[in-house]
């Protein structure tokens, strides 16, 4: 069961987002299925994770001139229809799920992209058009064919690791836009690699206001190994970033890591990551949290998120504590002061 439910804070810096839809585990381990992703709701059960990115809608135009999506052993062409005329697979099954995680306090959100993703616009009219179907299939607009049925997203997520960025700013301006008239509050992050600035997404972090930005701290020399080797290291350069050329200049930066050995290069054990989360926070104001690939890694991998988010909720603790520490002790001074 979900106690205490806060609603979530994007401008907190003690938020998890994990990934969930591709089933990383699972790719690696075919033979052991006991580890394998679960059903969204699932992970939504206890109150480490905050934000879950949906993996992925892989192409933007496939059959019909509709996205395609996939979500592995979850919604595919065995357990699923596609609707009619299109390579958009009909998921609906899943609403319960995720409206479930929203009222747990979650954010949930559709990630675009991914390694084999093809995210690719003609021009900016193309692409400014997009955001009307990124709207009306999974956040506040209507469509017959909204692959989560009546779940209302919480926003969109960029990971986009090929192609060129044509289009890009038109297509989130005009999302951001739809955002800004809704019924509640949207997100649209961004999952860049580390090496800095980005190849595939640099330019439009600095023309679009993002809400945060999960860089991806592994499968570069830029990874969590390095972390001790500031040449490498470069989690400043996001930050200087984050506070002086990002269109929102309230921007939170996540530190992206994998949750397993297998889930890629830079991993780095439960009490490495502790201590790199401590320090990182301590020195960086733009620090957000931390983002997670994949949920299937981190359960198989003795909870690797819980010990994240443990980690995250301790520093805070101790911040508090040190805030109420040096509250009462003015409060002392000021009470010897006036006897």
């Amino acid at each position: 069961m979900t106690h205490g439910i806060v609603a979530f804070n994007m401008l907190s810096n003690d938020n998890l987002a994990v990934y969930w839809g591709q089933n990383s585990y699972g790719a690696l381990n075919p033979d052991k299925p006991a580890h394998w992703q679960k059903t969204l709701s699932y992970y939504c059960r206890d109150n480490v994770i905050d934000t879950f990115p949906i993996a992925f809608l892989v192409d933007s135009y496939a059959k019909g001139n509709l996205p395609s999506i996939d979500l592995t052993n979850i919604c595919n062409s065995g357990n699923a229809k596609y609707f009619p005329g299109t390579d958009l697979l009909d998921c609906s099954f899943l609403a319960s799920d995720i409206e479930k995680c929203q009222s747990a306090g979650k954010a949930v959100t559709i990630s675009l992209g991914g390694g084999t993703g093809h995210i690719r616009f003609q021009d900016d009219s193309q692409a400014a058009a997009y955001a009307q179907t990124i709207w009306n299939l999974f956040l506040g607009g209507k469509s017959k064919t909204r692959p989560f049925g009546s779940a209302i997203l919480d926003g969109i997520d960029m990971d986009i690791e090929d192609g060129s960025q044509t289009g890009y700013v038109s297509f989130l301006t005009a999302l951001r836009k739809h955002m800004d008239r809704g019924k509640k509050k949207y997100y649209i992050t961004a999952a860049p690699q580390c090496p800095f600035p980005d190849a595939h997404i640099g330019h439009t972090l600095n023309a679009v206001g993002f809400d945060a930005v999960y860089v991806q701290f592994y499968n570069n020399d830029c990874s969590l190994q390095h972390y001790n080797n500031r040449k490498d290291w470069n989690f400043a350069t996001w930050d200087h970033w984050a506070k002086s050329a990002s269109h929102n200049r309230d921007v939170k930066v996540y530190i992206g890591a994998p949750a397993s050995s297998g889930a890629g290069s830079g991993y780095v054990s439960s009490k490495s990551i502790t201590s790199i989360i401590h320090q990182t926070r301590s020195d960086y104001s733009s620090f957000g949290g931390v983002m997670l690939w994949d949920v299937s890694d981190a359960y198989a991998n003795d909870r690797y998120d819980k010990a994240v988010k443990q980690a995250l909720r301790s520093d805070v603790d101790l911040f508090n504590k040190r805030i109420r520490d040096q509250y009462l002790s003015e409060t002392r001074n000021i009470t010897h002061d006036e006897d």
